[in-house]
């Protein structure tokens, strides 16, 4: 139905909003309006975890044809259902993955840093000569919330490919943070003896997560509807079984290379590369072989800031000439 297209294409941009999103779930999921009307503090950090998630994915993507566009309307067409050849492709399986785990990681940070009151710091344990303590990031209620305004929309006891898929990726990125988690301790004891130790368990910093899922959409696997129409399976039968940490997606890319605003691409007319290098950064591969120009950038930027007592900086305003490499 054409309804539910145009909620699932519209799912990530809405997300940075959180008036978007509690408009959006009153029509939906009563569960996810209640939280809009009782805990907005928790819609708030969802908004922040989804534009958390999309600076990761432009930091990613930043070289590439595609560069995790922040054009939300652009942003849109790439997720949408309905359109065969942008179905599920490796980018859309970024950018939920991404997404997941960033609602994951800002809820958990706020849950940590005591900005919401419905949870605080992962409940201490002992364990020996340790002593679990600390402020600990509880990701299990992140997780939960992650889960709660990210497949929820997919879910509705839908079980066709897109929606697996979906699921899948969300799961991906949540996953990311979950088995990067780091122990940090703190000595205690006469003269350092460390007789005590008070430890906790710690999330990697999103940049960390960021890595870890653009390695895993490299490592991507394509796969297709199971015979029973309601699984995946994988399009290589010498694939090993699918594992819920690797992104997966059900047709190939697109080139990136013409702006076609029907499907939301920009193209890579105009767009900076580097003419020294061959990987995606590259002006032959980013600029499709379509050649580039050398072009002299020359603006203004602040030089010479001095600190004045009390309290003020002070700068001069310096002419800066660049040179750059621009996509024809």
């Amino acid at each position: 139905p054409s309804h539910l297209c145009n909620e699932g294409k519209r799912l990530i941009p809405a997300l940075m909003d959180p008036n978007i999103i509690c408009r959006r779930t009153k029509t939906l999921v009563g569960r996810n309006a209640d939280v809009c009307q009782s805990q907005p503090e928790i819609v708030q950090e969802v908004a922040n975890g989804a534009r958390l998630g999309m600076r990761e994915c432009q930091h990613q993507f930043h070289s590439r044809r595609w560069n995790c566009t922040s054009q939300s309307r652009n942003l849109a067409k790439i997720l949408q259902q309905g359109e065969e050849q942008y179905k599920n492709i490796r980018e859309t399986a970024f950018v939920y993955a991404i997404t997941a785990a960033g609602v994951l990681h800002a809820v958990t940070q706020a849950c940590s840093q005591g900005a919401l009151p419905q949870c605080g710091c992962a409940s201490p344990v002992q364990d020996g000569r340790w002593e679990w303590g600390g402020c600990g990031d509880d990701v299990d209620f992140g997780y939960e919330k992650s889960r709660q305004f990210m497949d929820t929309r997919q879910q509705k006891g839908k079980s066709d490919i897109r929606t697996l898929i979906d699921l899948h990726n969300n799961e991906a990125g949540r996953l990311a943070i979950r088995t990067q988690m780091r122990t940090e301790c703190k000595c205690h004891g006469l003269s350092g003896s460390c007789t005590l130790r008070s430890c906790w368990r710690k999330m990697p910093i999103f940049r960390q997560v960021g890595d870890y899922l653009m390695q895993s959409f490299h490592k991507a696997i394509r796969v297709m509807s199971g015979n029973d129409g309601k699984s995946l399976a994988t399009i290589d039968p010498d694939t090993l079984p699918l594992d819920a940490n690797i992104l997966i997606y059900s047709a190939e890319s697109p080139d990136f290379c013409q702006a076609n605003q029907r499907m939301g691409t920009e193209g890579t007319q105009g767009r900076v590369c580097n003419s020294t290098e061959t990987g995606p950064g590259g002006c032959d591969s980013l600029c499709c072989g379509k050649g580039f120009a050398d072009n002299t950038l020359e603006y203004e930027e602040n030089c010479q800031c001095r600190f004045h007592w009390c309290c003020e900086v002070q700068c001069q305003r310096c002419s800066v000439r660049k040179e750059v490499s621009l996509c024809l």
